[in-house]
């Protein structure tokens, strides 16, 4: 098998990522543990697989695989990068540029330089759901915000937001105690989450400005979770922390997050890079 890959990062929330518009791949789970690898592979946080659109509703399909090879419906570092993908290829020039994923179809505005390249794109990240059968969350009532949940001999206070992927947001007043390797994967599998979660911890630095660190479904820790910091920035206002237009400060970069009141649709501004395109055999 022999592949056209490019390699790309959102503030080092890294992916690979192949084009479907003149190849194939026939088993993307078993591609994505092997690619992923960062010893013996491309290495990455995962595979994002861009092909042509499904239907008149979008311009690309987006389709993502976590590094352990599970699927997962939406990235946000991942689908900035796919719009700087499928407009320099020419897989599609419209900008605003929708992209099918498995959350819905999200629209894209795309920042060009004064080469016509992406410097930065702006994500409609649509409405957040908080319903905790659609997250899914096995807590009662019509939302968790706030709720105390048992890990190991402790108890956190839980917030659960889904982006189109499930997060669970954490705020503290140290992060830097936060031992994110050992509680991490207990979240990830503990048992309110029927469908495991992604970890956010963020502490609140003023009401515009949010610290956060994440440990990913599938992935573990990561530099950057763009769903993620959208759901901070919602768990935020939702516990009267912070206010609706934030900064996201991540380990590989910063981010600006919107909850616009008008609309309840979330905004994710952000960078998207090129690291080198390569050819996969195997």
């Amino acid at each position: 098998m022999s592949l056209t890959f490019t390699k790309m990062h959102g503030l080092g929330n890294d992916y690979v990522y192949v084009g479907l518009f003149d190849q194939r791949v026939d088993d993307a789970a078993a591609l994505a543990k092997v690619i992923s690898d960062r010893h013996r592979g491309v290495g990455g946080d995962g595979l994002i697989l861009v092909g042509p659109p499904e239907g008149a509703d979008a311009h690309v399909r987006m389709h993502v695989f976590n590094a352990d090879g599970s699927r997962a419906r939406m990235c946000g570092n991942g689908i900035r990068c796919v719009g700087k993908l499928a407009y320099e290829r020419g897989w599609a020039r419209e900008n605003p540029l929708r992209v099918r994923t498995d959350a819905g179809v999200l629209t894209l505005e795309l920042t060009l330089d004064d080469d016509g390249k992406v410097s930065e794109v702006r994500a409609d990240m649509g409405t957040p759901i908080l319903d905790p059968n659609r997250i899914p969350v096995a807590l009662g009532g019509d939302r968790v915000v706030g709720m105390p949940m048992p890990l190991m001999d402790k108890v956190l206070d839980v917030t659960c937001v889904s982006m189109g992927s499930p997060h669970a947001v954490f705020f503290t007043d140290a992060l830097a105690r936060v031992p994110l390797d050992e509680w991490g994967p207990r979240l990830e599998r503990h048992p309110l989450f029927p469908e495991r979660i992604n970890v956010q911890f963020a502490q609140v630095l003023g009401e515009d400005r949010v610290k956060m660190i994440t440990w990913e479904r599938g992935a573990g820790r990561t530099l950057a979770c763009g769903t993620g910091a959208c759901a901070v920035c919602v768990a935020g206002v939702l516990n009267g922390k912070s206010g609706r237009a934030i900064t996201a400060v991540l380990p590989g970069g910063k981010l600006k997050i919107e909850w616009d009141e008008a609309t309840d649709h979330v905004f994710m501004t952000g960078p998207a890079v090129e690291v080198f395109t390569g050819e996969w055999r195997r």
